[in-house]
Order: C-alpha cells, then sequence, then structure tokens
C-alpha cells in the first residue's frame, strides 16, 4: 500500500481532506469514519488518519475526485460544531496510531503491529505446556531409571557469544547498526568496534576521556583573543527565532513528513523526561552550526552535529546527574545545566571555533527554538535530519535518533513542557568551571600576556621618539 500526499483543512462546521491519488476509478473510494479515525482505500493508496476531535460521516459529508488534478476532496462534518482541530498541518502526527489509553510503567516495548487478534488465556496456557513438556521417549527413560533424566554435556557450539549485544538510539530500540564500523569512514565513532557491545557507563567513561584528550588550553586562549569573527557569529541572529505561531511548512517539508516511520511509542515518564532532555542536546548541536554556519550547511555539518552531540558520538544520551525523583514532567534548572555540559564541553574542544561565549549564544538559540513549541522545534529537526540523511556515514544517526525524534515531537511532546524548559534553558547560569576546565584562569592569563604585549609595544615606541634628533 502506498501511502498519498494530502493536505487538512477546516471551517466552522467542516474538516477538508485533500488526498492525491492520480490515475484511480472514484468508484472504488472506501472511507470509514469511527470517533476521531478516518480511513480511506482506493487501490493502491491507503489512508489513516487520527485527528484530535470526532467526525461525523452524515448526509453534509461528501467526496469528490477531480481527474483532471488527481485530487479527491474528502469533506466531513465536526461532532462538535465551531470546534477548533489542532495541528492539521502536522501530517506526521496524524498518521501516528491512535495513542494507547494507559501508559505501561514498566519497560517499553514497541507496537509492530496493534491490529493482531489477542491470544486468549486457554491457547497461552496450550503454547506454555508445549514448552514445558517432555518428549514421550524421555519420560519413559526416566521411568525405567528412577525418574533420573539422562544429562548430556553440550557440545561447545563455535557461534556462542562472549559479549550480549547492547541497545541504543532512541528509546534504546535499535542495535546492529554499528557491526561493521571498521570498514566505514565514521570519524565522530568515539567507541571504535566496539560500539555494539559497550555498556552505558562504559560509553560515558570513553566519552568523557575522549574529550580530555582533545581539549587544547591554547587552542582556547587563540579563539579568546582573537575573537572578531566570533562576535560577528554571536551578533548573528537565526531566523527561527522569531517566527511566527502560524507558519506554514513548505512542500518539502511536507513530503519530508509522509516519509516518517508509522510507530507507537509507548514510552514510560521517566523514558519520556530523558527524551526532552536529550532534544536538549541535539537542538544544541543545530544552533551551532546554524549559527557557525549562518543557516547554510556545507559538507562539514554532518560532522559537526554528530561530533557536538553526545547521543551521537558516543552513543551516551542524558541524563548526566541522577534524577531527583520527582514530577517527570518538571525539570530543575540544575538538571538542565547539567545537561549542557557535555555539549559545552565538546563545543569547546572539537570545531573550528571555541568560545564560551559562542555556547552561550547557542544556548540561548535553544531556548527560542523551544519558546516557538514543536512546530518551531520540529521544523529545526527536519533540517537536522536532511543534513544527515544526505551524507554517506552519519545518515544512521538520522536512523537511530532523528527520525524518531520528528515523528515523537509531533505526535507525543507537549507545548507546555517545551515552552516550560525554554523558560529554564533561557534562564539558566552555566558556571564556567562546571565543564571540568580552568576557562577563568586562561582568559585572565591571556588577558595579562595581552596587557603586557601592549605595554612592552608603548614603551618601543616611546625608546624609537627619543632616538629621532630634533630638527
Amino acid at each position: 500500500m502506498i501511502t498519498p500526499r494530502f493536505s487538512c483543512s477546516q471551517t466552522e462546521q467542516r474538516v477538508v481532506v485533500s488526498v492525491y491519488c492520480p490515475s484511480v476509478r472514484a468508484s472504488d473510494v472506501e472511507i470509514h469514519v469511527d470517533d476521531t479515525l478516518f480511513t480511506l482505500y482506493i487501490n493502491p493508496y491507503y489512508l489513516r488518519l487520527n485527528f484530535s476531535h470526532a467526525l461525523l460521516e452524515d448526509d453534509e459529508s461528501s467526496a469528490r475526485y477531480d481527474p483532471s488534478s488527481g485530487y479527491l476532496t474528502v469533506t466531513l462534518t465536526k461532532a462538535v460544531p465551531s470546534q477548533t482541530f489542532e495541528d492539521l498541518d502536522l501530517l506526521a502526527k496524524l498518521l501516528a496510531p491512535r495513542p494507547s489509553e494507559h501508559v505501561p510503567q514498566g519497560p517499553m516495548i514497541e507496537v509492530l503491529d496493534s491490529e493482531e487478534s489477542p491470544v486468549s488465556a486457554e491457547d497461552d496456557l496450550v503454547s506454555r505446556t508445549q514448552n514445558l513438556s517432555l518428549d514421550r521417549q524421555d519420560i519413559l527413560e526416566a521411568a525405567e531409571n528412577d525418574w533420573q533424566i539422562k544429562q548430556e554435556i553440550a557440545e561447545p557450539s563455535s557461534t556462542f557469544k562472549i559479549h550480549a549485544e547492547e541497545h541504543y538510539g532512541f528509546l534504546s530500540l535499535y542495535t546492529g547498526y554499528f557491526r561493521h564500523v571498521q570498514h566505514t569512514e565514521n570519524e565522530v565513532n568515539e567507541l571504535g568496534a566496539d560500539a555494539e557491545t559497550c555498556p552505558p557507563a562504559e560509553r560515558r567513561q570513553r566519552r568523557i576521556k575522549h574529550e580530555e584528550e582533545k581539549w587544547d588550553e591554547e587552542y582556547y586562549m587563540a579563539d579568546y583573543v582573537d575573537n572578531e569573527y566570533i562576535q560577528e557569529l554571536i551578533r548573528w541572529r537565526h531566523p527561527y527565532s522569531d517566527l511566527p505561531q502560524d507558519f506554514p511548512y513548505s512542500e518539502q517539508e511536507n513530503l519530508a513528513m509522509l516519509k516518517l516511520p508509522r510507530r507507537e511509542y509507548l514510552a514510560t515518564p521517566g523514558q519520556t523526561h530523558n527524551l526532552y532532555l536529550t532534544l536538549l542536546t541535539l537542538l544544541f548541536s543545530y544552533a551551532y552550526d546554524s549559527r557557525t554556519m549562518q543557516h547554510e550547511p556545507t559538507p562539514e555539518s554532518g560532522w559537526t552535529i554528530s561530533t557536538l552531540t553526545p547521543a551521537f558520538s558516543a552513543l551516551d544520551p542524558p541524563p548526566y546527574a541522577p534524577s531527583n525523583g520527582g514530577d517527570t514532567n518538571t525539570f530543575t534548572p540544575p538538571e538542565v545545566a547539567v545537561t549542557f555540559v557535555p555539549s559545552y564541553r565538546r563545543a569547546l574542544s572539537f570545531p573550528l571555533y571555541r568560545s564560551f561565549a559562542l555556547a552561550e549564544k547557542c544556548r540561548s538559540d535553544v531556548a527560542s527554538f523551544l519558546a516557538g513549541g514543536k512546530r518551531v522545534v520540529f521544523r529545526c529537526l527536519l533540517e537536522l535530519k536532511d543534513i544527515l540523511d544526505h551524507h554517506d556515514v552519519y545518515y544512521i544517526y538520522s536512523k537511530i535518533w532523528v527520525d524518531d525524534f520528528c515523528l515523537w515531537i509531533q505526535a507525543y511532546a507537549s507545548d507546555e513542557i517545551l515552552r516550560s524548559l525554554a523558560s529554564i534553558v533561557a534562564a539558566v547560569r552555566m558556571e564556567k568551571r562546571s565543564v571540568g576546565w580552568d576557562l577563568e584562569g586562561l582568559e585572565a592569563l591571556t588577558r595579562d600576556t595581552s596587557d603586557r604585549t601592549t605595554d612592552s609595544d608603548d614603551e618601543s615606541e616611546a625608546e624609537v621618539e627619543r632616538m629621532i634628533p630634533l630638527s
């Protein structure tokens, strides 16, 4: 089945779904409306949409097909007249499966097909019994030998795995993407061939060690002194800092929405909390590349974004500090500050421009993106995804992180939480000593050296003047 291109609009009484399905027979169209669920089938196209409010298929509803344009226009009646249907242009949210009513508190599972018939208790009991049953011949032999079942030593397996594969990525759903990483030119992978087997605690240790190795005091001091161009980058204003609330998505963005995966995420409250924290690190990396390139990505943008994101380079997402055990929808300034520390450390150790002031400005950009709600955040993620998708190696980070984030931000994220986070991110105070390096001492030393150099130059000029004879 093919998911067709579509768009949705509304009036006071109606919701209009426009579907592009060229070269079909209008008589074969099948439309069904069930409360908030709308389904359309016309070979080879299938479309299922979940709206925020209920719809009716009554006498006022209609479906009209225009063979010349290839568009099928379906008009449905709102169950509650004048009710506003939110996010009709967030196509991935409309395409997402209907959310489950009960969120599990245990480990998360991914729903691959929610239409399978449930297994009855009787069938489940029979299956368990069959799995536990012994072969008839084994039972007879056990009876003859005082119920002592024959034991045999198993032959050693040539495929025995010493290390179990570890999961990573969005909600730890993925594995196997780095099995052949030694044969690729992945310059940002800090785990090497151990990426598949490295446990989370060791990933963090390796990340911190690599940051310490890459930290260069002289590089930082040089950028601190010669910062004229960095100041220009800081003064630059990101075009998404003041987008209107009702800005339209482009046709390219709408097509990207239709290509997103169709998944339902059964995340626990704690996992959802950590996703918001991970989102901060992704937006920081995107903000750094956008600001330093002034919103014109280059072939190096994929490397920059992947290197600055701990969840990519070391498969090490937040949280970076123990949870306070409180409300999972609430974030504290210390928790947000700790989340940004790895991003700051990497921004001061890896890319071309290494400035604490520049990192502070990128954090300010993150706050402005979050203040725009999930519509602005989604646009940023789409751009980040497009950069990674066009790279021969770093596209895997789009597969294991960004694709899911694009869908999650539309269908599951909360505008209220995002805007609450925006206020905290904008107000949080990042101490220079929090990154683990003596930035203040290096800056003071740089200023003293610069002052001595200036004084020495002044003395040299005065000496030259004294040596010039009077006319």
